[in-house]
Order: structure tokens, then C-alpha cells, then sequence
């Protein structure tokens, strides 16, 4: 990890050191994403077996799941499996419907204005796999679609090399009521929830983690459906005193950067013993750890240690970075909460793993990433919800500020607008409401 000293390198030093942005692609790749989706929207079915088939599985039939496919995976995951993914996502539901509100009236003289708030129809939902699984994903953002009311929740998730979907993925589904899963991936899955095709109905928004690819398609496509967030590489941000164990740490910085080589860990603390305690049980953790090699080019490229001169100075350095997970390892971590205004998910206290928050604990584990979280939140209920104005005025309400109505409109140059209030108070009838 590099290391960064406030009291030698100076405070735009270790500011510079914690900010990270969202992922800058080549043209080229913005060239190939672009045209994988013109031809998703113009050749339909066709074109995503032919990707299917170039990217995922030779061997690719079909696109959906059917049902005795489902069932038989179902079937075969293992009963210990299972009973895990059904413990999550009780913990995942429970959450989730503290979060559902319903919609508000207020009525007045003469006037009633409100909103209603009512679930999406229907979702795409974009899950990861291919050589991984990741029933945590399905189960982390169907959830809360599913307790949102959606109607109809759509799966897309690559196929492994031999053309199915692994058992643990699709067991999550059925938990977490998805309708049906297609055996598509990367951008041309984005496309295909978009656009329709013969087989993958149109949704009105699709959520879930992906590649780069996934996220060009995203952005190229926001507009025609609505998107949850862009979400890039993971983020682990730990601020720590003196009192956090070092071992624990060391643990959790390793959680998030196990995932890919270019998911970023960043260890904010005014110990500078703490930092060195905590780079040698990195060390002797890694030597246990099957993905070695992904964590030392993580740490090696993205991982940063910054000994400040206060806590209050890791605090602040924390909201700049805005992480997807911030971690506070401190004596009395409650009482430092309130000092968090950028950060995807608090884990407060040294019995609080990052593990917990991605797999367990109920918040859903989409996140925003690279500093998005100092104006994005993580994917909850409201995600799939959407809201709609409601206005009744009667004619005595009205002429009470029609000539301000037509005041306004004028002061923008809108004269019809003016005219339109002008006209009912001309004909406005004694008993209309």
C-alpha cells in the first residue's frame, strides 16, 4: 500500500491520495459497446445469441431459463446452501420494508395537492457471473424491487461455458421473486432490458453491478429506460485509532480488494504504529488467501495508508473519498457518526465485518462507488418506486391567485399560460369544484 504522511507530505498530499473518479473508457471500447447495441436493437434475439455464443457459451441454445431447468437447479444446490441464502434474505426483506412509504394528501380551501407513490411495472435486473456466482447480487437488489410491489422482475446474468446459470443464482431468484432469467450478459444484456426483443421484454429500469462494459451501456442507454447508478470496482475506507485491533483491520481491507485488481482500500488513521501492525498482518493474511495475486495488484496499485495528525483529519479525509464502504474502527464510534456526510454504507465497531454488510446485515450491498456517494445512495425500495403530483383547485381557490398565476406567466413571456387562467376566470362556474 502507499503510505502518506500529513505531517511530512501536507494536506493536499493525502487529499489527492483518497479521491477516486468513475471509470474512463478507451474510445475503441465506447465504439464496441455502441454497436453491440445497435445490433441488439436491430436484430433482436439473434444478436444476443451470437454474443452469447462469442463471449459466454459456445455452445448457447436459448436465451431464457425454463422452468424445469430452474427447478432442476434448484433442486440440486445443496440444503446447507439454501438454508444460508434463505437467512439473508429474510435479514434483506426485513430491512427493506421499513423503507416502503405510501402517498400524502392535503387538502385546503378549495385546493388538494398530494403525491402518489406507486412501484415501477417492470425491471431489468443485471447480475454478474460467468466463471462467478453471485447469488448475494440477485438476492441484494431483487429484495427491495420485490418489496417495492414491482410486478415484474427480469433477471439477465451470462451463462457459464456450458449454457447454464449456476444453481446458487437461480435458487436466489426464486427467494427473491424474480419472474424470469435470461442467459445474457455484459452490454447486449443492457440493450435487450432497453429496447425489448422477441424474447426479453422491455423494462422501465435496470439496476445491478457490472463490467465497463455494462456501465458504457448504462450510460449510452439512460434516457430510454431509467438507471440505477454506474457502478464501478469496489471500495473498502477504514478510519481507525489506536484502539482498533490491527489483525481486524488488516481483514477487512482485504475483503473488498478480493474482488478485482482494480478495487481500492484505503486505511485513514492518526497511528502511525497502527498502520505498520496492519501492513504485516496484510501480509500474513495474504499468504492464507486464494486470490493473492488479485490483492497484491489491488493494494500495489489502489491502496493508500494515511497517518494524519488527528481523527478529525481522518474524518474529513473519509467524506472527500465518499467510499462505497467506510468502516469506523474508533473508541466510541457512534459519536462519530454523525460527523459521516459521503459514504455508501457506515459498518460502525470492530465486531461489524465488511462481510456482514455484503452478504447478511439487510442494506443492500449496490453501492455507489468512486466518489459517487456524495449525491448517490445505495439501491433501496424507493430505487423501484416512482412518484406522481396530484393538484384539484376549484374556482374560488383559483381566483384567489389567478392574477398572480397570470402575472408569473407574463414575467416569463408565456402568454398563453396567462390566458389559460384568465379564460376560467371569465367563465367560471359558482358551483365547480
Amino acid at each position: 500500500m502507499r503510505l502518506v504522511n500529513v505531517a511530512k507530505e501536507g494536506w493536499l498530499a493525502a487529499q489527492n491520495a483518497v479521491q477516486r473518479s468513475v471509470q474512463d473508457a478507451p474510445p475503441n471500447l465506447v465504439q464496441t459497446v455502441h454497436e453491440i447495441i445497435v445490433e441488439v436493437r436491430r436484430r433482436g434475439d439473434d444478436a444476443l445469441l451470437e454474443l452469447g455464443r462469442r463471449f459466454d457459451a459456445p455452445g448457447l441454445a436459448s436465451l431464457e431459463v425454463q422452468p424445469k431447468e430452474w427447478d432442476a437447479a434448484c433442486a440440486e444446490l445443496d440444503g446447507a446452501d439454501r438454508r444460508v441464502m434463505d437467512r439473508a434474505a429474510a435479514s434483506i426483506e426485513h430491512f427493506h420494508r421499513r423503507q416502503v412509504r405510501s402517498g400524502w394528501f392535503e387538502a385546503g380551501e378549495g385546493t388538494f395537492v398530494g403525491q402518489v407513490i406507486a412501484p415501477l411495472n417492470r425491471v431489468g435486473i443485471y447480475v454478474p457471473g460467468g466463471r462467478a456466482a453471485y447469488p448475494s447480487s440477485v438476492l441484494m437488489t431483487a429484495i427491495p424491487a420485490s418489496v417495492a410491489g414491482v410486478r415484474d422482475i427480469v433477471v439477465c446474468t451470462p451463462a457459464r461455458r456450458d449454457g447454464t446459470i449456476a444453481p446458487a443464482v437461480l435458487y436466489a431468484a426464486k427467494v427473491a421473486g424474480v419472474s424470469r432469467v435470461f442467459k445474457i450478459g455484459g452490454a447486449q444484456a443492457v440493450a435487450a432490458m432497453a429496447f425489448g426483443t422477441q424474447s426479453v421484454p422491455a423494462v422501465d429500469k435496470v439496476v445491478g453491478p457490472g463490467n465497463l462494459y455494462v456501465n458504457l451501456a448504462k450510460k449510452e442507454l439512460w434516457g430510454v429506460v431509467d438507471m440505477d447508478m454506474l457502478a464501478g470496482p469496489s471500495e473498502v475506507c477504514i478510519v481507525a485509532d489506536e484502539s482498533a485491533p490491527s489483525a481486524f483491520v488488516a481483514a477487512d481491507l482485504l475483503t473488498q480488494v478480493e474482488h478485482d485488481p482494480d478495487c481500492a482500500a484505503f486505511l485513514l488513521t492518526p497511528s502511525a504504529q497502527l498502520v505498520q501492525d496492519v501492513l504485516a498482518h496484510i501480509a500474513a493474511q495474504m499468504e492464507a488467501l486464494p486470490r493473492r495475486e488479485i490483492l497484491s495488484k489491488a493494494l500495489a496499485t489502489n491502496g493508500v495508508a494515511v497517518v494524519t495528525d488527528t481523527l478529525d483529519q481522518a474524518v474529513e479525509l473519509a467524506n472527500l473519498c465518499a467510499p462505497e464502504h467506510l468502516t469506523l474502527m474508533v473508541r466510541d464510534a457512534w459519536r462519530w457518526l454523525g460527523s459521516i456526510h459521503n459514504a455508501g454504507a457506515v459498518l460502525l465497531g470492530e465486531y461489524t465485518p465488511q462481510t456482514l454488510g455484503d452478504y447478511y446485515a439487510g442494506p443492500s450491498h449496490t453501492l455507489p462507488t468512486g466518489g459517487t456517494a456524495r449525491f448517490a445512495s445505495p439501491l433501496n425500495v424507493d430505487t423501484f418506486m416512482k412518484k406522481t403530483s396530484v393538484i384539484s383547485y376549484n374556482s374560488q381557490a383559483l381566483a384567489e391567485c389567478a392574477d398572480l398565476l397570470a402575472h408569473f406567466a407574463r414575467l416569463e413571456g408565456f402568454e398563453a399560460h396567462a390566458r389559460a387562467v384568465e379564460i376560467r376566470q371569465r367563465h367560471s362556474a359558482p358551483h365547480s369544484s
